[in-house]
């Protein structure tokens, strides 16, 4: 079948994109596996430096310091700079001894061939050992990155590659699929000659299945242009491997499956000593779980009061506070955690309340939210952040620990994220300095997948609302979590646009059509982001009022984009940087902001275009022009409103100039 013809979804990827890396080797071998390795040269340390001691310690305890593991690695050791982070990975059918064997090996080679570089990976055929003076836990890399081919021809090269594609497929979405343990898959396929073909994929099992499948499909993408007419391949990456063979090159058994061996049949006599036995046991356990569910009932009963003021009037919401009432706090134990919400250990204020630092007794550090009491839109905000992030779990989404109700009290605890916000930094004319283009970047990327994450992967379907700078957090390795879900809206997985009369978010981030006519998207986050990222590269607020170079951010992004000026919109400090991921990722945000929600992205193809450096991307056309300046009529706008828009319009500006909180909530009532 010819490569136009092919229509199995992953072939999408080959038809949209074929990613060529100029980091990835390619060489031809036969049969057996080679060895590969990278040594990053431009990190170096000194012979008697405290990171060579500290690699040293780390690489020779790496496979002794898990008493259970199931070939996967991960620790770091020192501090600061000098901080050394390492990560080991054995194929998932690969026995724990020789695992352990396989590592130890690699440690020594890489220390030979890297002898004082502060960044190096090893692949062997059955692990992969890689350390770094950064943190490497939890990220998807997919570079640097080795591929070779087996050099024997397919027969039937077409019909190789069609029933190749599909067996890739279902491949990434096994491997993906795993769980924190292992993210390990193998199987066959049978080409029309009967010729078998042997698959294998492999993550590390720290990633997201988000990660994980976009890690694989990079791995994929790479086939149709250079290994389409071979019988075998190897593409290693730091995250995840692919491999595929004529022949079997791996055992039919798993790590997983040696760590329980299964259980033997009992006969029938095993059987019947084994139900008296049962017998004997369950009927006291029946028992005391009778009592101990009248116990739990009683304190059930307790918390009636504190449902009803979470859900008053509400009861079709019964079963989902009754999914997260275990992670309820008592008040007590709130107010002790942050010294009964002292000034001291106040962290900053936003539209619903204030944000404390605490510390529970336990040690754990936490972030808690005490909603005003004067909030009339308390009671939904609050509703809402309990029963989504509840169900949200990802990398790049602030993670929620708890809540606590009592009376008028209405609290959210979360994880305490060490760098404040993004806003904190890139707005300031020294703390930006700490952000460079790879950390910027970076963060571009991860709100990119925790969007993503929120639009189509989670369980549910969540439209943010109010994407902003000041709702993105960063951890202490500067990684994006988007936070602040009070006026975030579920929607069913199939719908793709809803209504509302009561529009709510920050005045610069909010799409036109939700401006105007209060319809909300997918694609109004989208627009947010765009904006976003904008904002990151430029080191620029997208004021209501004007830029400071005369005009508003997006219309000077655009204009300037016209003019081929393109080093004006960039961040002064990033000038010296790779202007070639700075210019993409204006593109992008350009993509993003149109006017016509039509012509934006989704965030999937976003985070394609974010993840490949060869990939064309459409032209922007004009993007949404809000208003010229705060005197501007209403009559340059870039879109056509009526006498009641134009009145609703108006109040924004009246509500957002008369705001003392500048990141304040403005809401519009359409008439």
């Amino acid at each position: 079948m010819a490569m136009a013809t092919i229509s199995h979804p992953i072939y999408f990827l080959f038809c949209f994109s074929v990613i060529i890396i100029e980091t990835t080797c390619e060489v031809s071998v036969g049969p057996d596996y080679q060895e590969a390795e990278y040594c990053d040269t431009s990190v170096n340390y000194t012979a008697n430096s405290a990171y060579r001691t500290n690699l040293n310690t780390l690489l020779s305890t790496l496979t002794s310091n898990t008493q259970i593991n199931y070939g996967f690695y991960n620790l770091s050791y020192g501090e600061n700079t000098d901080k050394v982070y390492a990560i080991g990975l054995c194929r998932g059918d690969v026995k724990p001894d020789k695992c352990r064997t396989c590592l130890n090996s690699s440690t020594l080679n890489l220390r030979q061939l890297c002898p004082n570089q502060k960044e190096a990976v090893k692949w062997e055929e059955k692990c992969i050992l890689r350390y770094s003076n950064r943190s490497i836990f939890r990220t998807m890399e997919i570079y640097p990155n080795y591929a070779m081919n087996n050099e024997d021809n397919a027969t039937d090269v077409d019909e190789s590659h069609k029933v190749l594609g599909e067996l890739l497929t279902s491949l990434r979405d096994k491997t993906a699929s795993g769980d924190s343990r292992r993210k390990y898959a193998t199987d066959t396929a049978i080409v029309a000659n009967s010729e078998t073909i042997y698959g294998l994929m492999q993550c590390t099992p720290d990633l997201s299945s988000q990660e994980c499948g976009d890690c694989l499909n990079w791995t994929i993408s790479y086939i149709p242009s250079n290994f389409k007419d071979t019988v075998g391949a190897v593409i290693l990456a730091p995250s995840c491997n692919l491999r595929f063979e004529i022949y079997p090159f791996y055992e039919p058994t798993t790590i997983l499956d040696t760590v329980v061996p299964p259980v033997s049949s009992p006969s029938p006599n095993e059987k019947h000593n084994s139900l008296r036995t049962t017998i004997a046991i369950v009927v006291p356990i029946v028992f005391v779980v009778l009592v101990l569910l009248i116990v739990i009932m009683s304190r059930c009963f307790g918390r009636k009061e504190a449902r009803k003021n979470l859900l008053a009037g509400e009861e079709e919401h019964d079963d989902e506070i009754q999914m997260v009432e275990s992670l309820q706090f008592d008040l007590d134990t709130i107010q002790l955690a942050t010294n009964n919400f002292s000034d001291s250990n106040k962290l900053g204020e936003g539209g619903f309340g204030t944000v404390y630092h605490g510390k529970l007794s336990n040690g754990q550090v936490i972030a808690v939210k005490r909603l005003s009491s004067h909030s009339g839109q308390g009671n939904m905000e609050f509703k809402n952040e309990v029963l989504l992030l509840a169900k949200l779990q990802h990398r790049n989404l602030v993670r929620l620990l708890g809540f606590s109700l009592k009376g008028r009290e209405k609290i959210l605890v979360y994880e305490f994220v060490s760098n404040k916000s993004l806003d904190y930094f890139i707005f300031d004319s020294m703390k930006k300095r700490q952000l460079d283009w790879e950390k910027r970047y970076k963060i571009i990327q991860g709100i990119a997948r925790g969007l993503l994450y929120l639009h189509e992967d989670s369980r549910l379907r969540i439209i943010h609302r109010d994407l902003k700078a000041s709702n993105v957090l960063l951890d202490e390795d500067m990684i994006p979590k988007i936070s602040d879900f009070g006026m975030a809206r579920m929607i069913v997985a199939d719908q793709t646009q809803e209504n509302t009369s009561r529009v709510v978010g920050t005045y610069g981030y909010m799409a036109p059509e939700y401006v105007m006519y209060g319809q909300f998207s997918v694609k109004s986050d989208v627009f947010s982001f765009g904006v976003l990222v904008l904002e990151i590269i430029s080191g620029q607020k997208n004021h209501y009022n004007r830029h400071e170079n005369g005009e508003h951010l997006i219309n000077f992004v655009w204009k300037k984009w016209q003019e081929r000026e393109i080093t004006n919109i960039i961040d002064p400090l990033l000038i010296n940087n790779s202007q070639s991921e700075m210019i993409k990722c204006i593109h992008i945000g350009l993509l993003c902001v149109q006017e016509n929600l039509a012509n934006r992205p989704t965030m999937a193809n976003v985070v394609l275009m974010l993840n490949s450096c060869s990939i064309t991307l459409p032209v922007p056309s004009k993007p949404a022009f809000f208003i010229d300046s705060a005197t501007t009529s209403l009559s340059n706008m870039s879109w056509d409103v009526n006498s009641s828009t134009t009145r609703s319009s108006q109040s924004i500006i009246k509500s957002t100039q008369e705001s003392i909180n500048e990141a304040s909530v403005t809401e519009l009532y359409p008439r």
